[in-house]
């Protein structure tokens, strides 16, 4: 690993990632192998994943339409949810960890009862597709983007969308989520920006630094920092107060394609076209973990809440769960074969 870190202090830009987090797993691996792979090449491209708030359970969103629920305990896939007619490209736990949110492709969202598997509601309105759903922290609101370059706001109780609709004229949004205190939705964005929206105000904020589109943003826990990641092969960090770029990671040989906080703030992971997931201490800019294991392009990443386990999604169909490496670089890069293959 001869990553090298550049910081910059010019640069300007927010973001953000919502992803669904979970307390762990039961199975144990060596440092830097994944503890688990899940799922078959006949569920397709696996586009996002979500633990449970409790960590039992997790969600994937797949290329065959449907999304799995998987038993974290056993392994098993415990439940296979029907009703999109096309790609399920995101999935969010609501905060109590009751209803499961999906996108699709079929430019719909659906709300599922995770207790039954039954679709609960299907909201519809977006006019293209539904690229990412988020959840407020209290749970009142979901957020949703589409390829209609719009941000769309839905009462969870009534299942309805809110009067107002945000648009962002060819800004190409390809990710979003609430701020920690449930005030703000930021996007990253094809035109190479982050954009910060008021909910309460419609106020915009719009940075750039980035020189190719930004496919990924994500908040440290205290809302403090964000960390997004481009098509410039780069991972970026900022300062939410000031819009400041303060750091520029660069390792990745390809396109970054997501990136993830760590519960304490102290790491950034990132993943994408390279194959290979990148752990970042945030306070040095160096990455001390490479984990290697998937064949093809990483779509999903996500911590734990206790930060010792990684969740990633990938083109190659699998669903890779780590334990989050504690040394070194000498200790994080070993073998990258799973111990067990859990399967429906």
């Amino acid at each position: 690993m001869n990553s090298s870190v550049r910081v910059k202090r010019s640069m300007r830009g927010l973001g953000v990632v919502c992803v669904a987090l979970a307390t762990g797993l039961p199975l144990a691996a060596q440092e830097g192998q994944p503890r688990a792979t899940l799922g078959d090449a006949e569920n397709g491209t696996v586009y996002s994943v979500a633990f449970s708030p409790d960590g039992k359970l997790l969600a994937s969103g797949h290329e065959d339409k449907t999304i799995r629920l998987w038993d974290v305990a056993s392994g098993k896939n415990t439940a296979t949810l029907k009703g999109h007619a096309k790609f399920v490209k995101s999935v969010a736990f609501s905060p109590d960890g009751k209803t499961l949110a999906s996108g699709s492709d079929d430019k719909t969202i659906k709300l599922w009862d995770v207790a039954s598997g039954n679709n609960t509601a299907t909201l519809a309105g977006h006019k293209s597709l539904v690229l990412g759903v988020a959840y407020s922290p209290d749970g009142k609101t979901l957020a949703s983007i589409s390829q209609d370059d719009s941000i769309k706001l839905w009462d969870v109780a009534s299942h309805k969308q809110t009067a107002t609709t945000f648009k962002q004229a060819r800004a190409f949004i390809s990710s979003l989520a609430f701020s920690p205190d449930g005030k703000s939705v930021a996007t990253g964005n094809g035109d190479k920006t982050i954009k910060l929206l008021e909910l309460a105000t419609g106020k915009r904020h719009t940075f750039s630094g980035h020189q190719g589109a930004v496919n990924s943003v994500a908040y440290s826990p205290d809302g403090k920092t964000l960390a997004s990641g481009s098509f410039d092969k780069t991972v970026k960090l900022w300062e939410v107060a000031t819009g400041t770029n303060t750091a520029t990671f660069v390792g990745h040989k390809l396109l970054v394609n997501v990136v993830a906080f760590s519960p304490d703030g102290k790491t950034v992971a990132s993943a994408g076209m390279d194959k290979v997931i990148r752990l970042w201490d945030v306070a040095t800019g160096k990455d001390f973990a490479n984990l290697p294991g998937h064949p093809l392009l990483i779509m999903a990443l996500t911590f734990s809440p206790d930060g010792k386990m990684l969740a990633s999604g990938s083109f190659d169909k699998s669903i890779k769960l780590w334990d989050v490496p504690t040394g070194q670089k000498d200790n994080a890069e070993k073998g990258t074969t799973p111990l067990r293959k859990l399967t429906p």
